[in-house]
């Protein structure tokens, strides 16, 4: 069996899904990225010793702010109470770079998988302007749903 975009009404339209008949449950969402760096921005970075001020803390308010505008960025995102945003940002020197995880949750009709996704983008778009002063060769990379618990399917990432 081939499932359908939800996305699309039975003509092929564009539509936004009507989530009024789901239940609404606890659903917790983990994101991920990376961004690599030359080893001597990194080791910048981490120095504190960049002329645009604190990298790591801009870069975690501006994925915060990021999963709560979701649905202003992505055409067919609902709106959603967010009940918790967490980012962590992990420097690693064998990168060299750092991991990026968003963490959220919500007690809705629907899940928040573009919230948690978007919120590791921008945070790793936050770090690039942060640091392109320094380093312009910079990768952003392996941005990915890594867990998603409630609804009506959980998924874990199988690495």
């Amino acid at each position: 069996m081939v499932n359908k975009l939800s996305h699309l009404n039975s003509d092929g339209e564009v539509e936004m899904v009507d989530v009024s008949q789901k239940q609404t449950t606890l659903r917790h969402v983990i994101a991920s990225g990376k961004i690599i760096l030359s080893p001597d921005s990194l080791k910048q970075v981490q120095q504190g010793n960049n002329p645009k001020g604190d990298v790591i803390a801009t870069a975690k308010i501006a994925g915060i702010m990021a999963a709560k505008q979701t649905s202003q960025l992505i055409p067919l995102c609902h709106p959603l109470p967010l009940s918790k945003i967490g980012i962590n940002i992990n420097p690693d020197e064998k990168l060299p770079g750092y991991h990026i995880e968003a963490s959220v949750k919500t007690k809705a009709e629907t899940g928040v998988e573009m919230e948690a996704l978007t919120a590791v983008s921008v945070t790793a778009l936050t770090l690039y302007d942060m640091i392109k002063a320094i380093d312009k060769s910079m990768i952003i990379t392996d941005i990915k749903l890594i867990s998603k618990t409630g609804g009506k399917s959980d998924y874990q990432i199988k690495e």
